[in-house]
């Protein structure tokens, strides 16, 4: 073998490992479970579903403009969601307006659902093939996002909501937004904001 193949021989796996080093060093300090969203900060995606309890009745765009309100993403076959509705409820009582998207579910199962354990949804949206979830940029269910009045993403939540992330993570954000303020900053790896 002659020298400069050698040389290469050699240097390859030099200059292979030293690669890897500074990939995997310009991620330290970051927090590996955080999924950004490109959708922050963007209007809503277009849509046009049918409403969960009357297929006829067709939704828009339009009809998630006019108020600060919560988009959540939910379906009877995830059991965090069922975990979350409690908290859904409460949001409600409490006079917060929240929209729900059944992600590639079963019509009949997610009416039953809300039937049998309470409708927290102003409306639910039916995106039984998922169209919607995909233009969201939506990982699993549940992930709940934030709306401004004019219909831009705010804020993504991404897991279950518990009465403790309600009450330090979306509902400062929430009342920030309804008082025309600045979003607090972002300190949690389950969400991002605008």
């Amino acid at each position: 073998m002659n020298k400069p193949l050698r040389i290469a021989f050699y240097a390859l796996p030099l200059l292979v490992f030293i690669g890897l080093a500074i990939l995997l060093g310009s991620r330290l300090g970051t927090d590996p479970t955080e999924l950004p969203s490109a959708r922050i900060g963007k209007p809503m995606p277009e849509f046009s579903l049918s409403a969960l309890d009357a297929p006829q009745k067709i939704l828009t765009t339009a009809d998630v403009k006019g108020k600060v309100l919560f988009l959540n993403v939910w379906a009877t076959w995830c059991i965090s969601c069922q975990v979350e509705h409690p908290v859904l409820k409460h949001m409600a009582e409490q006079g917060v307006p929240i929209i729900g998207v059944n992600y590639k579910d079963y019509r009949e199962s997610a009416q039953k659902y809300l039937e049998l354990h309470g409708n927290p949804f102003l409306f639910s949206l039916f995106d039984e093939k998922g169209d919607l979830g995909l233009d969201l940029g939506v990982y699993g269910a549940p992930e709940t996002y934030l709306l401004d009045k004019d219909g831009n993403i705010r804020y993504r939540f991404i897991g279950v909501l518990d009465a403790e992330k309600w009450e330090t993570v979306l509902r400062p954000r929430y009342e920030a937004l309804l008082a025309g303020k600045p979003l607090p900053a972002d300190d949690s790896a389950l969400g991002s904001s605008l």
